[in-house]
């Protein structure tokens, strides 16, 4: 449970890291970039021993960082589309309601236990991250030409986390999973690098330093975010489908109280009901 929780606070603080780019004017697609080289080099100097980056390559795992790295950068940039199309709670509801499909994943691949009280519990779970994401009392508008970007946002952050626990569960030893991490974020950063080197020969780049500080300080969470995540699938008593709703439901609920904490966000009515469904979703699920 120690890992979920650690888990949960650590993609938190990557929400208060992200509140702070809009306030300090910081380059999002450069800080992020700089941040998974900052993670990866977390891992290989925290968490990784007697390494021998030869092996790498031929790590059973490997293919799927490249598919994992890939997918970070593509999601990235697609939940940045849709907030400029149809706004930020849209992409919150869909990066937190796909916790569905690895859920889902873990049923019917692992045949994880589908209790009453389980199954209700993720159905409030999924209501809470509405609720809890939208922040006009009239709710949440797409136009349907739009409607495609939070559906690729919905289906490639769902593949994303059920990638990671495929990959987990065959693939990844107990005493990789630093390195396992690490490697991820270092695809991503080494595809991001091509972006940038492409946007600098077509004269549209420009690197500050602020933005650089920003990628530290997105950096160190965000590889404790994944890293925390493997481990909490790894520990007894939980199965992935519950780890997955407790961890995405806790992360949208904290992230809401930090909000209100340190950037004074008022909530709505249905964000408070949202929070409240939050808690109950979590402890049905942790007790089913």
């Amino acid at each position: 449970m120690i890992y979920l929780l650690l888990s949960i606070l650590s993609s938190s603080v990557i929400f208060v890291v992200f509140k702070l780019y809009t306030k300090f004017g910081i380059n999002t697609l450069q800080a992020i970039i700089v941040n998974y080289y900052i993670a990866c080099t977390v891992g290989f100097f925290g968490y990784i021993k007697n390494f021998d980056i030869s092996r790498v390559s031929s790590e059973l795992w490997f293919p799927g960082t490249l598919l994992l790295g890939a997918m970070f950068i593509g999601v990235f940039y697609l939940a940045a589309v849709t907030t400029q199309k149809s706004g930020l709670s849209v992409v919150s509801v869909a990066t937190k309601m796909s916790v569905a499909i690895p859920v889902l994943f873990g049923i019917f691949l692992y045949n994880e236990s589908t209790g009453i009280l389980k199954i209700i519990g993720i159905f409030l779970a999924l209501i809470s991250v509405y609720l809890t994401s939208i922040k006009k009392k009239d709710g949440i508008s797409i136009e349907k030409k739009n409607l495609i970007f939070p559906l690729l946002v919905f289906f490639g952050s769902g593949i994303i986390d059920a990638t990671i626990k495929f990959l987990e569960t065959n693939y990844v030893a107990e005493t990789d999973v630093g390195l396992f991490s690490s490697t991820i974020f270092a695809i991503a950063g080494i595809i991001g690098t091509c972006i940038l080197l492409f946007q600098a020969i077509t004269g549209g780049l420009k690197i500050t330093f602020k933005n650089i500080l920003g990628g530290i300080a997105l950096g160190i969470p965000n590889f404790f975010s994944i890293y925390f995540l493997v481990m909490a699938l790894r520990s007894p008593g939980f199965d992935s489908s519950s780890i997955f709703t407790m961890n995405n439901v806790g992360i949208v609920s904290i992230s809401t109280l930090l909000g209100i904490v340190f950037f004074h966000e008022k909530l709505i009515k249905k964000n408070w009901v949202g929070i409240g469904l939050a808690v109950l979703s979590i402890i049905l699920v942790s007790q089913s």
